[in-house]
């Protein structure tokens, strides 16, 4: 007895049609929906999506948007390149040059760069402070002037750990401050609407009657959870690093949980609210690696200077080990970058992972771009890559005459 398959919708060019059964068998098991899309040299090679079966949900469908996750940071990633590509943001440069109240408690030297790898050493927005409540998260001032007045919680530039929750905020408020719009304006602007993409940073009340919800089917990890594995480490909770740690993952828990409203999906949170689908993901990274339409937005040398790696040799603030499967995260500027837990398109590609599976990412000698969601939120990121990538990404290697994608 042959294992069922998921049912496919859509289209794949001639010659990519293992990509679409690879699709259906990767899916067979997950009871939510997936979309899938690949571009190749610039060209729409297959635009897939699953409908999904779980009760009381829209079925998913090319045309739906889902809520990205922290594939977000990556779009919040491209609007920084773009300006520095225009010469209206120094990477390098301090953050308080462009945003002076920054320039406190030790942060003096913190470079824009330090924001993009994660080594800013500021992991959530509680620091000190009365942990905030939803209203305050949704406030970007409230938020920012928290992130102004923190204590790092190591030396900026001098160690690095994913700042889940504080990314998008603090890049964000440098491209406030440089451009005079919001982080959400901008992309709109200058990303969205040259590409002709269905993706925001702030989903607009005309686009709702599109929107799937996500479904975790173990729920968000709580304090509790993250205690306990501090503590098996032998990581008291008094540490300040534990501290952000357990506060950062309450404020995204509760990010998270309110981008099943309206007033949540409205809200720019860049560090995990952006909305779309994959077809403009992938639109998005093919015009970053080459020309859509005749639009090209990152030339080759910037794209280059974004995925060369900036991480590989800073240390984590604490001793953190990393299973087999899964080894730390590898960053460029704002992009990560191929790992074991995350093989991407193999070495030299570079996008960006989202809670729960989904994933948007390219591969500059290739041509290829590839942007995938998800509605049920089942990786596990500790537990090595998502076993639905798997199958799909041999067949786009496999299609596209690449040998198969093999990282650390």
């Amino acid at each position: 007895m042959t294992d069922p398959v998921a049912a496919v919708e859509g289209f794949t060019a001639p010659g990519w049609d293992g990509v679409r059964a690879a699709f259906a068998q990767a899916q067979r098991t997950d009871p939510g929906g997936a979309q899938l899309a690949v571009h190749h040299q610039g060209r729409l090679v297959a635009d897939l999506s699953t409908a999904g079966t779980i009760r009381g949900t829209r079925p998913f469908t090319p045309d739906s948007v889902t809520v990205l996750m922290s594939v977000t940071k990556g779009l919040v990633s491209v609007c920084a390149h773009l300006l520095s590509q225009r010469g209206l943001l120094v990477l390098e440069a301090p953050v308080s040059r462009y945003w002076p109240q920054y320039a406190t408690h030790g942060k003096e030297t913190t470079t824009v760069a330090d924001l993009l790898t994660h080594s800013a050493g500021v992991l959530s927005f509680t620091g000190d402070q009365t942990p905030p409540l939803l209203d305050d998260l949704r406030n970007w001032q409230t938020c920012t002037a928290r992130l102004a007045a923190a204590r790092p919680q190591w030396q900026p530039g001098g160690a690095t750990f994913y700042h889940a929750v504080t990314f998008g905020h603090l890049v964000g408020e440098v491209i406030r401050r440089a451009t005079g719009m919001t982080v959400g304006e901008f992309f709109a602007v200058e990303v969205a609407q040259p590409l002709g993409l269905d993706l925001w940073i702030g989903l607009p009340a005309e686009e709702e009657h599109r929107f799937v919800p996500q479904h975790s089917p173990t729920g968000p990890v709580t304090e509790e959870q993250v205690t306990r594995v501090l503590a098996a480490m032998g990581i008291p909770r008094e540490d300040r690093v534990a501290q952000a740690l357990i506060a950062s993952t309450a404020e995204l828990g509760t990010l998270t949980a309110s981008f099943g409203t309206r007033q949540g999906r409205q809200a720019e949170s860049p560090s995990a609210g952006g909305i779309g689908n994959a077809r403009s993901l992938s639109r998005l990274y093919a015009s970053l690696v080459g020309h859509m339409d005749g639009v090209r937005l990152l030339s080759p040398m910037t794209v280059d200077r974004a995925r060369a790696p900036r991480t590989d040799d800073l240390p984590a603030p604490v001793p953190l080990p990393h299973p087999e499967r899964s080894a730390p995260a590898r960053f460029g500027l704002g992009f990560e970058l191929p790992r074991r837990g995350l093989p991407m398109l193999g070495e030299g590609s570079f996008g960006h992972a989202g809670a729960g599976g989904r994933l948007s990412m390219a591969h500059p000698e290739s041509g290829l771009a590839v942007g995938y969601t998800c509605t049920d939120m089942s990786w596990n990121a500790a537990e090595g890559p998502d076993p639905r990538w798997l199958p799909w990404t041999a067949a786009v290697h496999e299609a596209a005459g690449l040998p198969t994608c093999r990282v650390g």
